[in-house]
C-alpha cells in the first residue's frame, strides 16, 4: 500500500486527499501537489479506521491540535475520553495522547478507536515508562526498548507520532557550552538527553532514522519532527542549541520524503513577540516549506492561568508568518493537568488565533465567515450570530443570563443600541430616496 506521499509523487489522487479538497473548498489536484512537494501532509495512519482526515500546510485553514493524556498523578483513562469527546466538539483537528499512567496502550487504544480526528503520539513517553519499570530508571533503556513502542502505535493507528530525532550530542554541546535559563522542557528531550549524558551516545531517534522511517512507511504515520530543545522561557529564545536541531530537523526532513514518509516539524515554545516572524521563516527555509507545528508560541513567561491567551497572541502571528498547525495551551499550562474546561478554553483560543491569521492571509472561507457575522449583527438576527459563533454554547449562554429574550438589542447599551438607531436613520435615508 502507498503512502499518501507515493500516492501524490505518482500522481495518484486518495480519497483522503479529496475529502481534505472538499473541506477546504479547492481542488484535488491542489493537494495532491502539495503532498508531493512535501508543503501539505495528511496525517492518515492506515489503520485509524474512523478518521476524518485533515489536511495540514500550505494554503489550507490553520489546524488546531489538543493534548489529553494520563500521568502518574492521573493515571484513570476514562477521563481523557470525555476531554477528547470535549476537544471535539470544540473543534479540534486534531488530540495528542501524552499519556504516561497506568495502562497506556489501553488508554491509546481507546482514544484511537472513539476519535474521528487524527492522533499523534509520543513514542518516548511509553519507551521511557516501560524501561523504567523493566530495569529501574531511563538511563538502561536500549534501542529496542524504544523501537517496539514506536512499531506498536504505528500498528495502533497513531496518525502522527513526535520523535525528537534532531536533538543531537552537538545539540547538548551547544547548550552546556554557550548556557540557558532552563536548559531543556520538552518532556521527550529531558528523557533523550538524560539518556545521551549518562551513557555518552547518540540519540537512538538521530541514528537509527532510517529504521523509524521504515516503520512509518509501513502505515503511514506522518512523522512529527519533535523540538526537543525548544526554549522553555523567552530568555532561552532562538539561540545556538534551538538553530541547531532545526538545522538537523532540514536534513531529516529530507530524507523521510526520500523514503515517502510525510512530514511535519515541530516550533517553539516561548519566543518573544518580535522574534516570532524570524523563527517561522528559518523553519520554512532549513525546512523546505515542511508544514510548521508550533506550541504556542508563548509571548511572556507571567501569565500561568492566562497561558491560553499568550499562546492565542503568539499563535495568530505565527500563523500569519508561516506555521499550519497550533497545538493548544490550556489555562492550567505550567501549573497542573487541563481538566474539561481548561481543554474546551484551550481549544477556542487556538481556533480563534487560527481564525484571525486566516483572515490576515485572505483565507476565502475565513474572510466570508467574519462577513456572515457582520451581516447578521447588522439586522440585530441574534439566533444566525450565535450559530455563526466560534463557541456557539459560551454565546448563547452569555446572551440568555444577561438579556431579555424580547429584546432585540443587547443589554451593553440597550435603548441606544447604535446598531438599532443606525438602521432606523438608514431606513429614512432609504424611504426619501424611493420618494
Amino acid at each position: 500500500m502507498l503512502t499518501q506521499r507515493q500516492a501524490a509523487l505518482q500522481g495518484k489522487i486518495t480519497d483522503q486527499m479529496a475529502e481534505v479538497a472538499r473541506q477546504e473548498g479547492v481542488t484535488p489536484e491542489f493537494i495532491r501537489e502539495g503532498v508531493a512537494k512535501g508543503t501539505i501532509c495528511i496525517p492518515a495512519n492506515i489503520n485509524h479506521k474512523n478518521l476524518v482526515p485533515r489536511g495540514v500546510g500550505e494554503g489550507l485553514s490553520t489546524k488546531v491540535n489538543a493534548n489529553i493524556g494520563t500521568s502518574s498523578a492521573f493515571p484513570d483513562p476514562a477521563p481523557e475520553l470525555d476531554k477528547l469527546k470535549a476537544a471535539i466538539d470544540a473543534g479540534a483537528d486534531a488530540v495528542m495522547d501524552l499519556s504516561t499512567g497506568n495502562n497506556i496502550d489501553a488508554s491509546r487504544k481507546a482514544i484511537i478507536e472513539h476519535s474521528t480526528v487524527m492522533v499523534g503520539t509520543v513514542p518516548i513517553y511509553q519507551a521511557t515508562v516501560q524501561a523504567i519499570k523493566a530495569h529501574g530508571k531511563v538511563t538502561e533503556m536500549d534501542k529496542n526498548d524504544i523501537f517496539t513502542v514506536v512499531e506498536q502505535q504505528a500498528k495502533d493507528g497513531a496518525d502522527f507520532m513526535t520523535m525528537h530525532c534532531g536533538l543531537t550530542r552537538q545539540c547538548l554541546h551547544n547548550l552546556i557550552s554557550e548556557g540557558r535559563e532552563m536548559d531543556i522542557v520538552s518532556r521527550g528531550g529531558s528523557f533523550l538527553s538524560g539518556w545521551m549524558l549518562h551513557n555518552g551516545k547518540e540519540n537512538p531517534f538521530y541514528e537509527f532514522y532510517d529504521e523509524i522511517l521504515d516503520i512509518c512507511a509501513k502505515y503511514d504515520v506522518t512523522i512529527s519532527l519533535g523540538d526537543g530543545c525548544r526554549p522553555g522561557c523567552l530568555a532561552d529564545a532562538t539561540d545556538r542549541t534551538q538553530i541547531q536541531e532545526l538545522l538537523n530537523l532540514g536534513e531529516l526532513t529530507q530524507r523521510a520524503w526520500a523514503k515517502g514518509v510525510q512530514v511535519m516539524v515541530e516550533g517553539p515554545g516561548h519566543v518573544p513577540y518580535n522574534q516570532i516572524a524570524t523563527n517561522m521563516q528559518l523553519q520554512k527555509r532549513i525546512c523546505h516549506g515542511a508544514p510548521f507545528y508550533v506550541l504556542g508560541p508563548l509571548v511572556t513567561d507571567i501569565a500561568p492561568g492566562y497561558d491560553h491567551i499568550t499562546s492565542a497572541i503568539g499563535g495568530t502571528l505565527a500563523a500569519f508568518t508561516g506555521a499550519n498547525f497550533l497545538c493548544y495551551v490550556t489555562p492550567a499550562e505550567h501549573l497542573g493537568l487541563p481538566d474539561i474546561n481548561d481543554v474546551r478554553e484551550g481549544v477556542v483560543a487556538a481556533r480563534i488565533a487560527g481564525h484571525a491569521a486566516d483572515v490576515a492571509k485572505g483565507l476565502p472561507s475565513a474572510v466570508a465567515q467574519d462577513l456572515a457575522m457582520a451581516k447578521a449583527r447588522k439586522v440585530l438576527d441574534w439566533d444566525k450570530q450565535l450559530s455563526l459563533a466560534i463557541d456557539p454554547e459560551k454565546a448563547k449562554a452569555i446572551r440568555a443570563a444577561k438579556n431579555k429574550s424580547s429584546e432585540e438589542y443587547c443589554s451593553m447599551c440597550g435603548d441606544y443600541c447604535a446598531v438599532k438607531i443606525m438602521n432606523e436613520y438608514m431606513d429614512e435615508v432609504k424611504a426619501k430616496k424611493n420618494k
